[in-house]
């Protein structure tokens, strides 16, 4: 081991001869003694004296050693291996936590690379590597900040002397930057109201905290905060393993799991680190810099969680995504001749016609309101219509036919339904002039449920007929309207602006909480349906236990 050291602090003097180095090494490892001999093997310690399996950030550190001719022009410093005895908490006190935020993407501040990066516990800047020429090195030589934690593994070091802190006092950041839950926990989740505080003092709810819009991203906000929601989901991102996943479901994991968080430092997230690969895979089309649909971004999101979790893209049920929120339509289709009768209904579906019937999957259902009322009232002032739920859905009953592309249409749901119903609330269309909005309110009673019984073909093999199929709702992503300009003098009004919150049910109180941004608050169930309802999701009623039955076991 002497000389296999020696050798690596001499092999980059490539202008000797073999004679001289050998010379070299000899009078270099009698130097040596067997306490400093080991402490480049300071990455591979166990903590007990003995070496253990080589970790995948030794080559990087090694690198950063090296100059940009790869050539090592002065023999490096030797490292320690451990504290020095009765200094085991030695620049522990200079640690940080208020300024700590590992939500941002991990690269490196000088580089801009995410290979190997440390953050500083002093200062919460990233850093890339830890060797003695590495960026992290330098930093705790200018700027006296000594302790550092690897962002892929959980591990503290100090800086420039290059052992490894191995104190208790330091779990709480671990878990912060890395949450990670018992399946005992999880189960907890929906049942145990729990209450946590930040570093100040600020009461929370884990799993209702703020979400930061960091320009123009609340509409990826309000989806991943539903999708939080949904327990299925949020259980499998929380207790699976996913390390060797791809980039999108390992960050999507993290910010669920940060969501969850029991024991933040602040009561609020930040989503950059999965906004940034969200902008790169679906190739800058959902950005943080400018507004986007909360639908579109819900399917794009959804189909490819579905890709990455190993789904595919013929098979159904393939992906815990599709086994959560797909379920099927039956489609009938007519198409509309020259020969129909205009005075007559166009969609009124003619029996001596052919009519051709598919079944189709899907993970949205798109509802389609009823015209917005072009003219004033008495008091010259808009009206806002009103709706039921039960009026849009009726979209599905099977004999409501819609025209679309010189065909009439009608839709029906299938047997077995998805545990998870998504809505979509058609609001906004384009013509060659404007895109418009329609206001409509629709409303509904989220204490009562959804029964969409009505909507979805007999069979009797999954549903015995007459009963209601009940929904509770999870979700509701709202959308407002706010005006970018508005004159009081002359009441000329400008172009309005989307903003987007969302409405959750708290299952362990049955309460409701409205969360907007960094904004988070309670709201009650009756008033939920006074906003411009955009999406929805809605949890299948598990069906009561028989009375005088015998007691699941």
């Amino acid at each position: 081991m002497l000389k296999r050291q020696a050798s690596e602090a001499l092999e980059d003097q490539s202008g000797d001869s073999p004679a001289s180095k050998r010379s070299r090494l000899d009078d270099y490892t009698k130097g040596l003694t067997p306490s400093n001999a080991d402490t480049d093997n300071d990455d591979n310690d166990d903590g007990h004296g003995h070496a253990g399996p080589a970790r995948e950030d030794d080559g990087a550190d090694e690198a950063d050693g090296l100059d940009e001719a790869g050539e090592d022009e002065t023999k490096a410093p030797l490292r320690q291996a451990a504290p020095t005895a009765g200094y085991d908490d030695l620049y522990l006190d200079t640690i940080d936590r208020n300024v700590l935020d590992f939500d941002f993407e991990k690269l490196c501040s000088v580089t801009l690379s995410n290979i190997n990066v440390y953050a500083c516990l002093v200062c919460g800047k990233y850093y890339q590597g830890r060797g003695p020429k590495s960026h992290a090195y330098f930093h705790a030589l200018d700027e006296d900040h000594h302790v550092f934690i690897n962002m892929s593994n959980q591990r503290v070091y100090v800086l420039p002397e290059g052992y490894e802190v191995r104190s208790k006092s330091l779990d709480d950041i671990k878990y912060v930057s890395d949450p990670r839950y018992t399946r005992r926990e999880v189960a907890e989740l929906d049942r145990v109201p729990r209450r946590a505080r930040t570093l100040q003092g600020k009461e929370y709810r884990p799993g209702f905290v703020g979400m930061n819009n960091i320009k123009e991203n609340d509409y990826l906000n309000v989806v991943v905060q539903a999708l939080s929601h949904v327990a299925p989901l949020r259980n499998f991102f929380l207790l699976e393993d996913l390390s060797a996943a791809p980039e999108l479901v390992k960050r999507t994991s993290i910010l669920f799991r940060k969501i969850w968080n029991p024991r933040a430092f602040k009561a609020h997230v930040s989503p950059h680190e999965l906004l940034q690969e969200v902008s790169l895979r679906s190739n800058k089309r959902f950005t943080l810099t400018a507004p986007s649909d909360p639908a579109d971004f819900l399917s794009w999101f959804l189909n490819h969680l579905h890709l990455c979790l190993g789904g595919s893209r013929t098979k159904p049920q393939s992906s815990v995504v599709q086994r959560i929120f797909q379920g099927r339509l039956k489609v009938e289709s007519q198409a509309i001749t020259t020969r129909t009768d205009e005075a007559q209904d166009r969609l009124r579906f003619e029996e001596s016609s052919e009519i051709q019937t598919d079944v189709t999957r899907f993970l949205l259902l798109t509802l389609d309101l009823p015209p917005a009322p072009l003219f004033q009232d008495e008091q010259e002032r808009n009206i806002i219509p009103q709706v039921p739920l039960a009026a849009v859905l009726a979209k599905y009953n099977g004999r409501a036919a819609q025209e679309l592309n010189a065909q009439r249409r009608r839709y029906r749901l299938l047997h077995p339904l998805p545990p998870y119903l998504v809505l979509h609330v058609k609001r906004f269309s384009k013509n060659k002039f404007v895109a418009e909005r329609n206001p409509t309110i629709v409303t509904f009673d989220a204490r009562e449920g959804l029964d969409v019984a009505p909507y979805v073909e007999p069979d009797e093999r999954h549903h015995p007929p007459g009963e209601p199929i009940m929904y509770d709702l999870v979700a509701n992503v709202v959308h407002e309207a706010v005006r970018a300009k508005e004159d009081v003098a002359d009441s000329a009004v400008g172009e309005e602006r989307k903003t987007w919150k969302v409405q959750l049910r708290d299952k362990a109180t049955d309460e409701w909480v409205v969360a907007q941004d960094l904004f988070v608050d309670k709201i009650q169930a009756e008033l939920l349906y006074l906003g411009e309802t955009y999406l929805q999701i809605w949890e299948r009623r598990r069906p009561a236990p028989a009375r005088g039955g015998n007691k699941a076991t």
